[in-house]
């Protein structure tokens, strides 16, 4: 992998724990204001105005997110517990375009962990023609830091299956969790 300062992990949630995962976030309420269902917690993050601000706080973490968001911190992907997480549901077909993090709004790591189905993600340089595509696995955690996150646009392809190594992967449901630090100004 030639991104500066992404780093992945393979099996970074062991099985038992992924399907409770997926439960709890089940449990919750989704929203469809996207083109895919998602869930905001610790802070609200407004897509039309790229931009987080103190009256977007929801509360802290819910409980099922804590160990994970602690195992950030223990396991050195993010110096801080990150307060702001985001669950994307991405059926076959879905996908998001290509952007990086906003800058302003949120702190130098932010981490995804995949849930339920792998995917390519799609990485490619803010400036030049550099790209690389990473399989993300099922129970896999991907950190974004340093150019990777601040330098480097990812996005995942809106298709039904990938095609990665001359093999083809049908794509199922796939949850994400991206753990994120807010940086709110005034707060």
């Amino acid at each position: 992998m030639n991104v500066p300062g992404l780093k992945y992990i393979a099996g970074f949630v062991a099985e038992p724990d992924e399907a409770a995962l997926l439960a709890a976030v089940d449990a919750e309420p989704w929203l469809s204001d996207l083109k895919r269902r998602v869930q905001h917690y610790g802070y609200r993050y407004d897509y039309k105005a790229r931009k987080v601000d103190p009256s977007m706080f929801l509360g802290p973490l819910p409980a099922w997110a804590r160990p994970l968001a602690a195992r950030l911190v223990a396991g050195g992907h993010m110096a801080t517990v990150p307060d702001q997480l985001i669950v994307n549901e991405y059926e076959p077909g879905q996908g998001i375009t290509a952007h990086v993090d906003c800058i302003p709004c949120f702190g130098p790591v932010v981490c995804s962990v995949t849930l339920g189905s792998q995917c390519v993600m799609e990485l490619s340089a803010a400036k030049g023609d550099e790209a690389e595509s990473i399989l993300l696995e099922r129970r896999s955690l991907v950190v974004l830091a340093g150019e990777s996150r601040f330098r480097w646009r990812h996005a995942i392809p809106s298709r039904k299956s990938d095609e990665i190594g001359g093999r083809v992967l049908p794509r199922s449901r796939r949850v994400s969790l991206t753990f994120r630090t807010v940086i709110v100004q005034g707060r």
